[in-house]
């Protein structure tokens, strides 16, 4: 029987970061989480882009055109919704999940996705770094692994 499974070291694979800007102190730990867990892995700061977007809702379409490049081996897209008082929080949080779904299966890329949605400020902090880990490193070892286990599907 063959096993496959993606590894965690890749040092010849372009990578895509998709930050939205919103809740940006949030972000920017998680942007810095990815990164660092790129670079811990192999992938060298010059095999990686940052793309900024406004908020959650418009990474899908940034993800989109960056996947038609055919530029980058895997994206990494990183938000964080935080639940309001309104029903606004489930419609950002459901379209961008299902948006960065369609993407990743339209383009045939993966796309770790560390957008975090919580209930509170606190729990956002927490997943950004404290306590919780870092979901930016997380959803940035998924996409490696992912570009891995591709390659060895493809040959």
């Amino acid at each position: 029987m063959r096993t496959l499974e993606g590894q965690l070291n890749l040092r010849d694979a372009r990578f895509c970061i998709l930050a939205a800007r919103f809740n940006d102190r949030i972000v920017e730990d998680l942007v810095r989480g990815a990164l660092e867990a790129l670079k811990r892995h192999g992938v060298p700061e010059t095999a990686i882009d940052l793309v900024r977007v406004p908020g959650a809702f418009e990474l899908p379409l940034a993800a989109k055109r960056v996947a038609r490049t055919r530029q980058h081996d895997g994206l990494i897209a990183l938000g964080a919704v935080i639940r309001g008082a309104t029903p606004h929080f489930d419609y950002v949080c459901g379209e961008c999940a299902a948006g960065l779904n369609r993407v990743s299966l339209e383009f045939d890329v993966p796309i770790g996705f560390g957008v975090l949605t919580c209930d509170t400020v606190d729990q956002a902090v927490e997943r950004s770094g404290v306590k919780h880990g870092n979901k930016g490193a997380d959803a940035a070892l998924a996409a490696i692994e992912m570009v891995s286990l591709l390659r060895q599907i493809a040959s």
